[in-house]
């Protein structure tokens, strides 16, 4: 893919929006960027974390528990750490704070539960072009996704708008032919391109597990929503 920022960024819900916002910028120390209202009585509250964003996606009505996704855990690199410090946000997401260069993490890392390695792979190196790396990981720019396998894991509900972390996001330049790309290489349909005003233009895909990932081309990077 053309990516046009070397970052991954990754998105939960939640219905308690003072908690989470206590807990990632006082105790994890994200800082903020601005607020995104996506509709439907729900802000974005985007957080920078090396690179990468945090999308808290506040809702106003209560979100269903649903079956978790298979984004498990969050691993952020920060330095002064010569250990990693394991936490929980109000609504019991996992993060670590880690150490720079941690398992090789020098922006975030993702653990992700798949029921199939391969099949994974396939998706994660194949439809999404990025690199294999050595034991089970994918390196997404300088993204580290921690693939684990889990034969206990559910499929991801077709419902993305419930508590926890639901999906990853990758600026691209050109949303319509990466879309048409992931999907002709094996990824799965998740949604269609659709354009936000003059700001973004973004599509779905998932993968095997039916964990979404979306693609976006956001007009701050691109300079434009031109295809």
């Amino acid at each position: 893919m053309d990516l046009a920022k070397q970052h991954l960024d990754i998105g939960l819900y939640t219905n308690r929006r003072e908690e989470q916002l206590a807990f990632w910028q006082r105790t994890v120390g994200l800082e903020f960027d601005h607020i995104g209202k996506l509709g439907g009585g729900v802000h974005q509250l985007r957080h920078h974390m090396n690179g990468s964003i945090l999308k808290i996606n506040h809702a106003r009505d209560p979100l269903p528990e649903l079956a978790p996704s298979g984004y498990r855990r969050l691993l952020i690199a920060r330095r002064g750490f010569t250990a990693p410090a394991s936490l929980t946000d109000p609504d019991g997401n996992a993060v670590d704070i880690v150490p720079a260069g941690y398992r090789g993490v020098v922006g975030i890392g993702i653990e992700i539960a798949v029921s199939d390695l391969d099949a994974a792979k396939a998706y994660w190196a194949g439809a999404l072009e990025f690199d294999l790396g050595e034991n089970d990981t994918v390196i997404a720019g300088d993204t580290v996704l921690f693939l684990r396998q889990d034969n206990a894991v559910q499929p991801t509900p077709d419902e993305k708008n419930a508590l926890g972390y639901r999906y990853t996001t990758v600026q691209i330049h050109k949303c319509d032919g990466e879309h048409e790309g992931i999907l002709a290489r094996g990824g799965r349909e998740g949604g269609p391109p659709r354009t936000i005003g003059t700001t973004t233009r973004y599509s779905f895909v998932r993968d095997p597990d039916g964990n979404w990932l979306e693609v976006s081309q956001r007009a701050q990077l691109t300079g434009t929503l031109e295809q």
